[in-house]
């Protein structure tokens, strides 16, 4: 791993959370995802799966891990298979996780060879009733690959069909959403070098340059600090910044243009996410101010909203109606623009089509129940946006936000965001 590990308490505390939660006589079983081939004889890095690393903080290929509280014998309740150590593996791949380091490192005392599992496993489920198993079940997954876990799902059902099999991911999400204070601490860690980032970038951003030079001056800032991109960074010029997902990064910078930056660090393999929209020749015209400030409006009062109790759809209404305000005042909307819409339809959406925030963790779009009210613990993006093809210009304005029953904590406070604080920094 690149980061420093993280305390192995932490993980010992997510799985006592976990296993609260299974019924009598449950096991759990997650899986490590598998490293994915590119063309000819390549592969992609390996990425940790999200919920195993939640649990064990291991970022290793083959790696099983089971729950089982019940289990007759002690040894057998928390039991890490890990692919066993040798001379070609270790040539051509490098370390592996020895037992001693695996205990370390996730406070299992059980650790076994993969090769030990089939025989382990068995006389486990000779014991358990009912078998927690995992899939990916965001909603806005898409799922054309089969992954280790779906194999699992297929085999285990195939070789113990009479068991009461349950989906896992309800509970990892209901636990991976209410971050811990060593979790926090951790995402404070990616917000802060995401901070470190941008600063570098005010800094040298300047007409004549591209796009792809800005996404490189990110890059050095992530990597001399053990972290990477959390997600495909978006480094948008003029027009460019109108599409939401733009990822190509190559157009030049010019004079008079705003270049909006969706860039965030992954530090331990938690998330940062952040958005802030610069002027490429370093001060706002009148015209870019305006549509800034009403942006910046919007995330000031949604940050606010940020509150246990508050439901997702209430805190994005709540928004649109404040960038209908907004849009009213900028003349983009006309007041019979809205009289007129389509309840399914508002006006405001012409202009600020996407959400307002997401759960973020140790996924950018993090997993948890958006149909429950927010709790203490979680950690949200607050990201609204004006965009007008038209004038070939965007503003988006993000921010990665705790809430607390004390009000919100923006752990991105040490990141510049006033139009005179982004225009100061690149003087």
């Amino acid at each position: 791993m690149r980061h420093e590990p993280l305390p192995p308490k932490l993980h010992t505390a997510n799985r006592s959370r976990l296993a609260k939660l299974l019924p009598p006589k449950s096991i759990a079983v997650l899986n490590a995802n598998d490293i994915l081939p590119t063309n000819a004889d390549g592969s992609i890095l390996m990425r940790a799966n999200s919920d195993l690393f939640h649990l064990t903080g291991v970022e290793q290929e083959e790696t099983i891990l089971v729950i089982f509280p019940d289990a007759d014998n002690e040894k057998l309740r928390e039991v890490l298979f890990l692919r066993e150590p040798n001379e070609h593996n270790e040539l051509w791949e490098g370390h592996k996780l020895r037992r001693e380091e695996a205990q370390k490192l996730t406070g299992i005392r059980e650790i076994k060879w993969a090769q030990d599992f089939p025989v382990t496993f068995r006389q486990l489920m000779c014991e358990a009733e009912h078998v927690y198993i995992n899939t990916n079940e965001h909603k806005r997954a898409t799922a054309e690959v089969q992954t280790r876990d779906d194999r699992f799902v297929r085999e285990v059902r195939e070789r113990f069909p009479l068991h009461d099999y349950r989906r896992l991911a309800p509970l990892m999400h209901s636990i991976r959403v209410v971050k811990s204070d060593a979790e926090i601490r951790v995402m404070q860690t990616a917000c802060d070098i995401t901070a470190m980032g941008f600063k570098r970038v005010l800094r040298k951003t300047k007409p004549g340059l591209s796009e792809s030079d800005i996404e490189a001056e990110f890059s050095h800032e992530f990597i001399r600090n053990r972290a990477r991109f959390a997600y495909e960074p978006i480094v948008a010029t003029g027009v460019n910044a109108c599409c939401l997902h733009y990822q190509t990064n190559t157009d030049p910078l010019k004079d008079g243009q705003l270049l909006l930056l969706d860039v965030g660090a992954a530090y331990a393999n938690y998330a940062a996410d952040m958005t802030r929209t610069i002027p490429v020749s370093g001060k706002f015209t009148r015209r870019q101010r305006m549509i800034y400030d009403a942006v910046l409006r919007v995330l000031r009062v949604s940050t606010a909203r940020l509150k246990p109790g508050l439901l997702h759809k209430e805190w994005q209404k709540a928004a649109e109606a404040d960038m209908t305000e907004e849009l009213l005042k900028l003349g983009l909307l006309k007041p019979r623009d809205v009289k007129k819409q389509d309840p399914d339809k508002p006006a405001v959406k012409k202009y600020f089509m996407h959400g307002l925030g997401h759960p973020i963790g140790l996924d950018v779009h993090d997993v948890g129940d958006l149909t429950k009210p927010m709790e203490a613990g979680w950690v949200m993006t607050v990201e609204p946006g004006i965009y007008i093809p038209a004038e070939k210009l965007a503003v988006r304005l993000e921010d990665t936000v705790l809430v607390t029953d004390n009000g919100p904590v923006n752990l991105m406070e040490k990141i510049p965001i006033e139009a005179e604080a982004i225009e100061a920094a690149m003087r």
